[in-house]
């Protein structure tokens, strides 16, 4: 269809081009003509992933507003680790590292930093309970037992700090290949280790997860991270960093800020709805009529349809997750569009409640080759929370290590857990990519243990 506000913006931004270089090349217009913003990044918890079969991402979700403004579909190339990212940028695999690069003068021939940049530092993560001292000064790590992986450049920080102190760090390895810099912080709110060392951005984000900790101490000196773009698209790095300087101060942006660095993730008992205790003997929510009504159209027990809504919201109708999942069961827009349901109908309690058991149903049925009906629950139940890419990738991984990919615990299990790890999320064998996958793992054993209580406690 012809668009006359396109084509002028097409057209000014070749004006541009033939004014910052004399010669043809590839840069924003030729972008923006061809309809796609190539995008390079990594598979993190902070940059790009897939949940609830939904691309998600702080830094995804940045550089997808900047391409709807503009009309661009993204592409998104996931490089293998940090060290391949301005590899594929300067040969061409991609148009923008999105993605917190460090601003490094041995770069500034090859590469152009622009969009979104940002300070950063890094910081201790300690834990903070009641009973728990949290320090505030570098000085007062002497003489404890501070946890780092080996090799990490937390190592290579608290190694210099130990020599800017006059020694007394006594830094301990957590040596096991299986550990990430995140299990570190895991460790830290669970009490198994005191002390760690964390970018800020990444222990603010896992502070999300886990509200027991403190990661307020810094411990480096600060550094200047940012997006880059080849040298030779000069007109691209203007344009994302005008872009950048306009929205990082908007709604859109604070409230995508707060989203991945401020808003609690995961199920918290103190969200629990005041009315959760004002029920009558018997009685699991305020809803039981329709999770029995839609449990028996749809053959799902309504008593774990219940569960799943707990879990998802408490059984707060108008609840919505850090990740959007709206309504008494927790239904992504998408799912929720795909089901037939558009707008604030997800927050009907009835149309939630029966698109929940018809969204249910279906993920069960979806395993049953599985062969127990045990088993497909907690398979169904693994990918409404965290995604059916994702169960699909560990039950690969499992058939491929020789476990049981029919078998939850332990086999299946596992290997979702390890999908956070770089040698598993990228198998040949996986196609979602990173994945946190013990949330989904704690997701299933409390709501198939809420299942059970809830029989105790009310009869079909």
């Amino acid at each position: 269809m012809f668009n006359p506000g396109r084509i002028l913006f097409v057209f000014i931004l070749l004006l541009l081009s033939c004014n910052r270089s004399k010669e043809a090349g590839y840069d924003f217009p030729q972008i923006a003509a061809k309809d796609t913003l190539r995008v390079i990044t990594l598979n993190t918890s902070t940059s790009y992933f897939i949940y609830r079969d939904q691309e998600m991402g702080y830094h995804y979700e940045m550089i997808k507003s900047f391409a709807d403004e503009h009309g661009l579909e993204l592409q998104v190339v996931v490089a293998q680790n940090t060290s391949a990212l301005i590899r594929l940028l300067l040969n061409n695999s991609g148009d923008v590292v999105a993605y917190s690069v460090p601003v490094e003068n041995a770069l500034k021939d090859s590469v152009l930093y622009c969009g979104l940049s940002e300070i950063s530092h890094q910081v201790v993560v300690q834990r903070a309970e009641r009973d728990d001292t949290v320090l505030q000064d570098v000085t007062e790590l002497i003489g404890r037992d501070i946890y780092v992986l080996r090799g990490s450049k937390y190592e290579q920080r608290m190694n210099n700090l130990n020599q800017e102190l006059g020694g007394g760090l006594r830094l301990r390895y957590a040596d096991r290949d299986t550990l990430v810099e995140e299990d570190l912080i895991r460790m830290v709110s669970g009490g198994e280790i005191r002390y760690t060392v964390a970018d800020e951005y990444v222990a603010r984000l896992n502070h999300t997860y886990f509200r027991n900790i403190d990661v307020g101490l810094k411990v480096s000196f600060d550094q200047r991270t940012s997006w880059a773009v080849r040298k030779d698209t000069p007109v691209l790095a203007d344009s994302l960093t005008a872009w950048f300087g306009r929205v990082n101060r908007a709604p859109h942006y604070l409230r995508l800020t707060k989203r991945y660095f401020e808003e609690a993730k995961g199920f918290h008992a103190d969200n629990q709805s005041t009315f959760v205790a004002m029920l009558a003997p018997g009685q699991i929510s305020p809803w039981d009529a329709y999770f029995k009504q839609y449990g028996k159209q749809y053959g799902v027990d309504w008593r774990l349809l219940a569960s799943v809504s707990y879990h998802e919201s408490t059984f707060d109708p108008d609840g919505q997750s850090w990740a959007g999942a709206g309504g008494l069961m927790g239904l992504m827009p998408a799912t929720a569009a795909a089901l037939g349901i558009a707008g604030n109908d997800l927050y009907i309690p009835e149309t939630n409640i029966r698109a929940g058991a018809e969204y249910l149903k279906m993920l069960i049925d979806t395993f049953s080759s599985v062969g127990n009906e045990t088993e497909q629950v907690k398979m169904a139940l693994a990918s409404y929370n965290g995604g059916i890419g994702h169960v699909a990738d560990a039950r690969a991984l499992a058939e491929k290590y020789a476990a049981d990919k029919n078998v939850w615990d332990g086999n299946v299990e596992r290997f979702i857990q390890l999908k956070r790890l770089e040698q598993y999320y990228n198998d040949p064998v996986c196609k979602a990519g990173y994945f946190r996958g013990d949330e989904t793992v704690d997701y299933v054993r409390d709501v198939i243990s809420r299942w059970q209580a809830y029989k105790s406690l009310s009869s079909l």
